[in-house]
């Protein structure tokens, strides 16, 4: 009982706790949401205040600024690149499927030609061959039985055809003989009889008469009257039974023989017709089954051949003199490239370009033009080339080749980024220069020996057009300017500001946010932002257009090439550190954006 109390009691306490720790949390989550809407309106009467200010900012605090130059300016558009010979070998991967690679040709080696570049596993094709030389031997045997069963065919076709004609021969003899002899033979013996018949009559007769006359002077008894009667009788009815068989003959007897005759004619001349058919079809058949062995038998030859010709194209052998260039190590990798190097013990497929044998020294750089540089790169344009191998080095070039297209392989790693592969032909011979080897060019597009220039951070946009904030009596105020091209640092000024002004680095974001007395919103970016924080949007509320999208998405894409060695190793490795889950989030917000952005143009 003292025990059931103690728990009862025990259990009011904890009840009693947990709702005085429910209360607390509840004042403390209205407290925050009450601190949470005081700092709102603060904000708010803040951009309020500040919209109601003008468009001059009160110069307190340590605001960077900059003051405009004027002198030489460079306009240029520089990309990271991958120095490439110009004249080479591509060594490719001829079996099909995947194979392993068991031996390779150590990178940097000078081989000559017909040295083993690379061996690739053969032992799945060894078994396959193996299997394939059984079935070649099973379709030359089929291939055997087919012929000789041909000739068998032929054989037994001619044979029944020649029974057939000679049946057809015979009924047609037998037709002949029936109706050029045997009936005239029958119907002139009946007519014999019936001659025969109608002399013995008449002799009966006679005799009759002269018997009956004897009678009549009782030289002869009546019996031998009698006689002569019956005789007579006789002869009579001889004569009748020879004219109804004359009749039978002509009526029923000829008309029946020549009926069956003429049919055995006719049924052998159909038989003879069937049997050449029949004939003739299974020869047909013979023949083609023996052209389907012989084609099966060929096709299982040129497998077994081409057997052959994987397994000899296991070992590669180098085509011509060079040096050996790993494939790997001369493309340039993307750092979410999932392509590893090129080792023994690696899984290679059909087609895959495996080593490259330069055949000359003229190299060129290859690179990769963002979207937002296509309309000031052209073909033609003079490079300055420098590679990290090669420090104080400079080499010169020209852009001879743009893609029409983007990479496919990048648009596959990021739809957001569009990048499109150019060739620099380097000029001399690049006698110190070597395949893979890391390169930055610099196209030149403009050259000003006296131009107005300031960083490119501090221009934005106010109502589409370029202001920047110059530092006046009373402060910054907003000025609008005319631009030329930029060089990703520097921007050219071709009107709107004089050299030894005084400009802001950081122009504030709230005019170009909202802009008072007009209907348009405006929203500008600072190169200086965050990349989720440079999303340009400049929505018409009538007609739902955007003057400034294209020009601010240039400029969005163009800012996200600005990023150093630095900060692309720790966006690998904030990359790589992140789960599928992850992942799969980023890409979804990605798209979203990407589906905002398509609505809103629309």
């Amino acid at each position: 009982m003292v025990s059931s109390a103690t728990g009862s009691g025990c259990g009011k306490l904890i009840m009693q706790n947990n709702k005085s720790k429910s209360k607390t949390r509840f004042l403390w989550t209205k407290l925050l949401v009450f601190i949470g809407v005081v700092v709102l309106l603060l904000m708010v009467i803040a951009v309020v205040a500040f919209n109601h200010s003008g468009s001059k900012v009160d110069l307190s605090g340590d605001m960077p600024t900059f003051v405009v130059k004027r002198g030489p300016l460079r306009i240029s558009v520089t990309e990271s690149g991958t120095i490439q010979a110009r004249e080479q070998i591509i060594i490719k991967s001829e079996v099909e499927g995947r194979t392993t690679i068991l031996s390779l040709v150590e990178e940097g080696t000078c081989v000559k030609e017909g040295e083993l570049l690379v061996e690739l596993d053969s032992s799945r094709l060894l078994d396959e061959k193996i299997d394939q030389q059984i079935r070649v031997q099973n379709a030359e045997a089929s291939f055997i039985r087919a012929r000789e069963n041909l000739a068998v065919s032929e054989n037994q076709a001619q044979s029944d055809v020649d029974k057939a004609e000679l049946v057809f021969e015979f009924a047609k003899q037998d037709l002949k003989k029936y109706l050029e002899g045997e009936y005239l033979n029958e119907l002139k013996e009946a007519e014999s009889r019936i001659t025969l018949a109608e002399q013995e009559l008449q002799t009966a007769e006679e005799k009759l008469k002269w018997s009956q006359k004897l009678f009549e002077k009782e030289y002869i008894s009546r019996t031998e009257l009698q006689i002569d009667e019956l005789a007579t009788n006789k002869r009579r009815l001889d004569l009748e039974l020879t004219e109804n068989n004359l009749r039978l003959l002509e009526d029923f007897t000829h008309p029946r023989e020549l009926a069956e005759l003429e049919s055995d004619v006719k049924q052998a001349e159909m038989a003879l017709e069937r049997t050449r058919r029949k004939a003739k079809a299974d020869v047909i058949q013979a023949e083609a089954e023996l052209r389907a062995k012989d084609s099966e038998f060929e096709r299982q030859k040129d497998k077994l051949k081409k057997k052959e010709e994987q397994i000899e194209k296991t070992k590669i052998y180098a085509p011509a003199d060079g040096l050996v260039i790993y494939a790997t190590s001369a493309k340039s990798r993307h750092w979410r490239s999932s392509q590893e190097p090129l080792d023994e013990g690696n899984e290679v497929r059909e087609r895959e370009e495996l080593i490259y044998l330069p055949t000359a020294s003229a190299v060129n750089a290859e690179v990769k033009i963002h979207e937002a540089s296509l309309q000031k790169v052209k073909t033609g344009l003079p490079v300055v080339v420098t590679v990290d191998a090669l420090p104080g080095r400079t080499f010169t070039g020209r852009v001879v080749k743009i893609a029409p297209l983007p990479d496919a392989q990048m648009v596959w790693l990021n739809p957001d980024l569009k990048v499109y592969n150019t060739e620099i032909y380097l000029d001399g011979e690049g006698d110190y220069l070597r395949t893979g080897m890391s390169c930055r060019t610099e196209i030149i597009i403009e050259e000003y020996d006296d131009a107005t220039y300031i960083p490119v951070q501090a221009v934005l946009r106010i109502g589409g057009e370029p202001t920047v904030y110059v530092l006046g009596d009373k402060g910054f105020e907003a000025c609008s300017v005319e631009i030329g091209l930029d060089n990703n640092r520097m921007i050219r000024i071709i009107r709107g500001l004089q050299p030894g002004e005084i400009v802001l680095l950081t122009p504030p974001l709230a005019p170009a946010a909202v802009e008072q007395g007009t209907d348009a919103v405006t929203t500008e970016i600072s190169p200086a932002e965050d990349d989720e924080a440079r999303t340009l949007r400049s929505i018409d509320k009538e007609g739902g257009q955007r003057p400034d999208t294209k020009e601010a998405e240039q400029e969005r894409s163009r800012r996200k090439t600005e990023l150093t060695p630095e900060q692309r190793q720790k966006m690998q490795e904030r990359f790589e550190k992140m789960s599928d889950e992850e992942k799969e989030e980023m890409r979804k917000r990605r798209a979203g954006r990407r589906q905002q952005r398509t609505e809103a143009g629309e």
